[in-house]
């Protein structure tokens, strides 16, 4: 195993957020196109760190797919290397825990066994070992080295590293049995021979949120010479100093308020009065409900542009959802994990008045018309969360199909209403333009399916060709809930705390048992209410 030094990781660390920061470029940029753009940047910074790390083991046979970014600070190499682990037992329970994603590719000449080192801490001594040991036979691998020590954690009285010769396909298996053993408090993988790969850092508590505000398009109008406002300086200062308020922005602190000038207020209101033409005949019943109970609540009219602090606020008491400052197009991955917290990541900057019915890039016009009222609705709001979910913890490859499927639902997605196809996307709600050719007869319309939605190629130079249309939301659900749980690559199952806005990964008993009684609780409470409904 071997780390990358600190200055080497901060050089590359920089070399990577440039190229993210010098954008995608496309005409229409997109949540989809970016995380493509992402996941070929990645691949390219494995190239570059390669040839370093080379340098640094001198071994000349390490192979892209032996590297490992942990993070934009950590670069790990794994391969066949002879060397014992460095860690004393208990001393890397404080890094978070490497995860199995994929098996290297195996010669003809490599053995079927995996030399496997791990490190198990143990709540009720030496006792429940004899247990450990017997799950491990069940698991065809067997102990060559062991090694105890008293644990550093509290209410833990051992660590124990167990050096083991196991079938890589039982390998997996056993530390999903392992972490569900009651008196087993961690598991913490050390290393093995054949390809470990550390899972992609995300947020487990919504102030990490504060992490997630990379740019894959930052201030835009200063680098695409096509962007309407790259010829007007005022307009690109404006830009600039409205972003600054995302930069600046901290969980827990009110957003600030942007005081809108007279042309940003004139492009609100041409957008909105030409949406609203069409909500009645071309919106479904779910978003034309929320339009109205904004404009009776929150004064959504043609003649001001809502601030993100009253409509946060007015959507944590409806759906729990709340809003963040972002400065322009975040990367996919940040996006998404954003929302698994119910907090939507929004743009306070207006479009340049010049093309006020096309935007290359997000404006707070898309996300106030198109986004917010939607997120008012429980169901969609729910869904919303699960997609953000569904990405903690996935591959680059896993959050391209997770962009697509947001791309042809939560943008440009379609529904049955009484047997009528209504919108229901974003995208679309925005879009006067491309709102009546999506319900024309001219793009083509196809039933949801997540297994062919996510792969379906999508169109960011001009109106789709190709939407995607649900029964109902229910039906979006239900279909995105069994291809998550059928194809979906993370080893183990997370749920949000809600109490304490944290991600917990249920990968042991404990958090097993924590996670039934408040099932149990919820349970009884609607049972409470059944009875209570068939007294009266």
């Amino acid at each position: 195993m071997i780390v990358a030094s600190r200055k080497n990781r901060e050089r590359f660390a920089i070399k990577k957020s440039y190229s993210i920061e010098n954008g995608y470029p496309s005409r229409r940029r997109s949540l989809v196109g970016d995380a493509r753009f992402e996941t070929q940047l990645n691949k390219e910074n494995k190239r570059t760190w390669l040839q370093e790390i080379r340098q640094l083991s001198r071994d000349s046979e390490l192979s892209e797919d032996d590297l490992i970014l942990v993070d934009d600070d950590t670069i790990i190499v794994s391969s066949t290397l002879e060397e014992e682990p460095s860690e004393e037992p208990g001393a890397s329970a404080e890094k978070a825990e490497p995860i199995i994603l994929k098996q290297k590719q195996k010669s003809v000449e490599e053995k079927d066994q995996e030399e496997a080192t791990i490190i198990l801490t143990l709540k009720n001594g030496m006792v429940s070992l004899v247990n450990i040991l017997k799950t491990i036979d069940e698991n065809k691998g067997s102990v060559i080295h062991m090694e105890s020590r008293p644990s550093r954690e509290q209410n833990c009285q051992f660590d124990v590293l167990l050096k083991m010769q196991i079938p890589w396909s039982s390998l997996v298996g056993l530390l999903r049995a392992l972490r569900l053993n009651t008196n087993v408090y961690l598991v913490n993988v050390i290393s093995t021979q054949g390809h470990i790969v550390k899972e992609p850092w995300y947020p487990r508590h919504i102030s990490e949120l504060d992490q997630c505000n990379h740019l894959m398009t930052k201030f835009e109008p200063d680098l695409d010479m096509d962007h309407p406002g790259f010829a007007d300086k005022n307009y690109r200062a404006r830009r600039k100093m409205i972003a600054d308020i995302a930069f600046d922005y901290k969980h827990g602190d009110p957003i600030p308020r942007v005081e809108y000038q007279r042309n940003e207020i004139a492009t609100w209101g041409h957008v909105f009065n030409k949406v609203m033409a069409l909500l009645q005949t071309h919106a479904c019943k779910q978003f034309v409900d929320a339009f109205t109970l904004l404009q009776r609540e929150l004064g959504y009219g043609p003649d001001d542009i809502p601030q993100l602090e009253d409509l946060s606020n007015f959507l944590r008491r409806r759906t729990g959802f709340t809003l963040r400052p972002a400065a322009g197009l975040l990367t996919a991955r940040d996006f998404l994990a954003s929302l698994a917290f119910r907090v939507f990541q929004c743009t306070q900057y207006v479009r340049h008045s010049s093309s006020p019915d096309h935007s290359p890039e997000p404006d707070c016009i898309h996300e106030l018309l198109g986004h917010i009222p939607m997120l008012v609705d429980p169901t969609f709001a729910q869904f919303s969360q699960e997609l953000g979910l569904a990405s903690l913890g996935a591959t680059d490859e896993e959050i391209e199909k997770f962009s697509t499927l947001y791309w042809f639902t939560v943008e440009f997605g379609l529904c049955k209403e009484n047997g009528i196809t209504k919108a229901y996307g974003a995208g679309l709600l925005s879009s006067y333009g491309e709102l009546e050719h999506a319900l024309s007869d001219k793009p083509e319309h196809r039933n949801f399916d997540p297994k062919l939605t996510a792969v379906q190629a999508y169109q960011d130079q001009d109106y789709q060709d190709i939407y995607f249309v649900a029964d109902c939301f229910t039906d979006v659900q239900e279909k995105f809930r069994r291809w998550v749980a059928e194809c979906m690559s993370r080893p183990y199952e997370i749920r949000f705390d809600p109490f304490t806005q944290s991600i917990e990964v249920l990968d042991s008993a404990d958090k097993l048992d924590r996670a039934v009684m408040q099932l149990q609780l919820e349970v009884n409470y609607l049972s409470n209410a059944v009875s209570h409904m068939k007294f009266r």
